[in-house]
């Protein structure tokens, strides 16, 4: 049977609300991103149907396929590309996704704004793995501004992106760790959240408004910690598809 994604977005919708009132914030400054990869076009469509105007994929091949299947579907989804790319797909994704999560060196950066196609300017997200965990991706900044040598060190690279003319840095993103309990996960947002404020203290030419943080298990914790953009899939559409 399929889960009613209508009422499962609703449920998802009022967990953000309650966690945002919580942290005495706005609930409408926080974007649910309705994780879509595994899930099939008619999955993703009842979402779009109910509601979910922005949806995210990990791979780029996967998220060209559903774009292609889901074009005349109305209204029009924002696309979000939330995992790792290669700057081989650098060209594709220009081409596909409203928003890039995971920009994660210098040269994928330079390479997506290479691609872009004339006029437009692809707003994106600096990814950095703020926890530690070698399996992790992004920018490798353990401890985050504490690690003082590590942050200086990177800071030539995040000045030489901003200088790129057809990206838009809007902000940051991480990934936290698996935890037992989800408050566990708040120290890794927390450090994203300070990081976020310091680069927008040193290049305050940037937006740096958005921190996409906060999954299925932890987005209260992320919220607590001020974040923007959760990304969703499992408490929307239920158990990843194989």
């Amino acid at each position: 049977m399929e889960p009613n994604i209508r009422e499962r977005i609703g449920i998802v919708r009022e967990r953000i609300e309650r966690a945002a009132t919580s942290a005495g914030r706005d609930p409408a400054s926080i974007t649910l991103v309705a994780v879509t990869k595994t899930y099939p076009p008619e999955l993703v469509a009842a979402a779009i149907a109910a509601g979910a105007s922005d949806l995210g994929e990990n791979r780029v091949q996967e998220a060209a396929s559903k774009i292609a299947a889901l074009q005349d579907v109305q209204p029009a989804p924002r696309w979000h590309l939330i995992g790792h790319l290669q700057r081989n797909k650098a060209r594709l994704a220009s081409e596909l996704f409203d928003l890039i999560h995971s920009v994660d060196s210098l040269r994928l950066a330079e390479a997506l704004s290479r691609h872009m196609p004339t006029g437009r300017r692809m707003p994106i997200l600096l990814q950095f793995n703020v926890s530690g965990e070698e399996s992790k991706e992004g920018f490798n900044l353990p401890g985050g501004i504490a690690n003082q040598a590590a942050l200086e060190a990177m800071l030539p690279e995040i000045e030489q992106i901003l200088a790129l003319p057809n990206l838009e840095i809007r902000g940051l993103m991480t990934v936290a760790p698996m935890v037992a309990e989800p408050d566990q996960a708040r120290p890794t947002f927390c450090a994203l959240r300070e990081l976020r404020d310091e680069l927008a203290r040193l290049f305050p030419q940037a937006q740096w408004h958005d921190l996409s943080m906060g999954m299925t298990d932890d987005m209260a914790a992320a919220i607590a910690e001020g974040s923007t953009i959760v990304r969703v899939g499992r408490a929307i559409f239920g158990p990843r598809q194989p």
